[in-house]
């Protein structure tokens, strides 16, 4: 099974590589995407960019593909279910939740000249990174790269209801399944309370388990395509 890979915010396909090749070892195909923005030097790309190109890798697949959304990507995996709903197997969900229609994509931090930068580690002490040293944290800070304002200010559009009936894992790192369960019966999640196909796995890591725990989500990602692929 083809499975495409979306890392979160700053992040650039690289960030995948471990993943990518225990994946490719389980016999399933790994597509770390390179998202519009981050990494190839367009400051001035917009969400609708990173959306085409989410798209063109569910398009150009053979089959239908498990789409894995990182953080704030799990909108960008969620709009291919929303865009693709015949096209796409599942869609998994690492640490992230679709956000609402008509709700800006990530507007966490406020820019600097078009372009919002890494915050700083401060601004995820606690669960998110008490998993990384601080080798880690350097190394990933120094790969890092700005998200255009176009993308973290765009709007996020669904248009298909269908998008409830694709199989969806959220894969909990950070937090458990009880607080997602928690967070969608309160009403927080309106997108994942909608899902008809909802599995919730727990993952022992960080917000970054690609970085952190590598293996560990390998065996997620790998068992969710070997299911999907036989269900097909």
């Amino acid at each position: 099974m083809d499975v495409i890979l979306i890392g979160g915010l700053w992040l650039t396909a690289d960030v995948w590589r471990e993943v990518a090749e225990g994946v490719r070892a389980r016999g399933h195909r790994a597509v770390p995407l390179a998202l519009p923005g981050q990494g190839d030097g367009n400051g001035a790309a917009t969400l609708d960019d990173q959306v085409a190109t989410v798209l063109a890798a569910v398009d150009g697949t053979d089959g239908k593909p498990l789409v894995i959304g990182h953080s704030a990507a799990a909108t960008l995996a969620w709009i291919a279910a929303d865009r693709r709903p015949d096209r796409v197997a599942a869609v998994g969900l690492i640490g992230g939740f679709p956000s609402s229609d008509g709700t800006a994509y990530a507007d966490f931090f406020e820019p600097v000249d078009g372009q919002m930068g890494f915050p700083g580690w401060d601004a995820f002490e606690g669960p998110d990174s008490a998993d990384l040293d601080e080798a880690a944290r350097a190394a990933m800070q120094a790969d890092m790269v700005p998200v255009p304002a176009g993308v973290s200010k765009g709007t996020v559009q669904y248009a298909d209801e269908r998008r409830s009936a694709v199989p969806v894992t959220l894969i909990c790192p950070e937090f458990g399944p009880d607080d997602a369960r928690e967070w969608i019966a309160s009403g927080d999640l309106p997108e994942l309370a909608a899902a008809t196909a909802l599995e919730l796995v727990d993952i022992d890591s960080g917000h970054w388990p690609m970085v952190s725990a590598p293996d560990a989500l390998v065996s997620v990602i790998a068992d969710l395509a070997d299911r999907h692929t036989a269900a097909a």
